[in-house]
């Protein structure tokens, strides 16, 4: 059983947090058919000390957040320990340190300096941020990074050796560096120097996108859990697919045809509640495109219904996902 400072986390399959994604509508449904632990999208401290508008509905946590995890992301030693604390503060139960996004926005040196997978480059740094962090809480902090900044400097080991020693409690590794971004495969095998080098439990994360690749992932990183991310786009329901194959948990009910529908229709209006219908609007269609893709809904139709206002929307999915249209 994967534990977190005694805390189970089962079944041992994670969703990987996702910018623009992983909010809580999203969370809600994937934890619905079945996760280990969720996780929100990133939450830059800076900006949710300034209550720049967005950063609310990143850290909003809804009423069942006890499998769920609060990325932050910084720079800066006080801001993100403050943060943390505010998150704790609100409920949180676990907070997430980003030192794997890639993204040239988080990553490149302007303002207060850089930060995600930018820290693995200045690693002495990288630990002033998360002894604060993990000085500022008492609840479990964990880590999200990569196997090092390039294929020169694979760090990863020693950083979550000292990040360990700082007092994290779990380290998921995505098994590229930041300069790959997303390009090439995974290296699972390689998260197995990290595993190696801590005694906490480490996540596999990378490709993982069915039970034979979360399998294979496993059997080469010898990782204690997985993460899923892109993978999950369309298909809230894989996280317990893989928790079923892998580990005996009841296995989800895959919705189909008038099921389907339904469940893309319920999470159409929580977006639509969550963030307003102007905003939900927007922020569902790739949710929506990632649905019709998978269903193979055609494209004349998938264009009409991303193109749609929300009330039509909720008309046209029967018939994008192969039922007679609603009257």
């Amino acid at each position: 059983m994967l534990t977190l400072d005694q805390r189970p986390l089962t079944p041992p399959v994670l969703l990987a947090p996702m910018a623009g994604i992983t909010d809580l509508p999203f969370r809600d449904l994937v934890s619905g058919f079945g996760a280990g632990l969720v996780v929100s999208e990133m939450i830059a401290s800076r900006e949710m000390l300034s209550a720049r508008p967005g950063v609310r509905e990143k850290a909003e946590l809804g009423l069942g957040a006890g499998n769920t995890s609060v990325q932050i992301a910084g720079c800066e030693a006080a801001p993100m320990a403050e943060v943390a604390r505010r998150l704790e503060g609100a409920g949180a139960r676990i907070i997430d340190i980003n030192m794997g996004c890639p993204a040239k926005k988080v990553t490149r040196a302007r303002g207060a300096g850089a930060s995600g997978s930018a820290l693995m480059r200045t690693p002495d740094h990288a630990l002033r941020l998360i002894e604060a962090v993990a000085g500022a809480v008492e609840v479990p902090v964990t880590l999200k990074m990569r196997l090092g900044w390039d294929h020169a400097s694979l760090n990863a080991p020693q950083i979550a050796a000292r990040a360990e020693a700082a007092g994290v409690a779990m380290i998921t590794v995505h098994g590229r560096t930041r300069c790959q971004f997303y390009k090439g495969c995974a290296d699972w095998a390689a998260i197995r120097a990290v595993k190696d080098a801590v005694g906490v439990p480490v996540i596999a994360n990378g490709d993982i996108v069915d039970a034979a690749s979360a399998r294979r992932a496993l059997a080469l990183s010898g990782a204690d859990g997985v993460m899923i991310g892109r993978g999950a786009r369309g298909r809230p329901w894989l996280l317990a697919e893989v928790a079923a194959a892998l580990w005996g948990t009841r296995a989800p009910k895959v919705p189909q045809g008038a099921a389907l529908a339904d469940l893309v229709a319920g999470h159409h209006d929580a977006m639509l509640s969550f963030y307003g219908t102007d905003l939900g609007g927007r922020v569902s269609r790739k949710h929506l495109g990632w649905y019709m893709e998978a269903a193979g809904t055609p494209a004349t139709l998938r264009r009409l219904v991303l193109t749609a206002p929300p009330a039509l929307v909720a008309r046209l999915l029967p018939e994008a996902f192969g039922l007679r249209c609603a009257a």
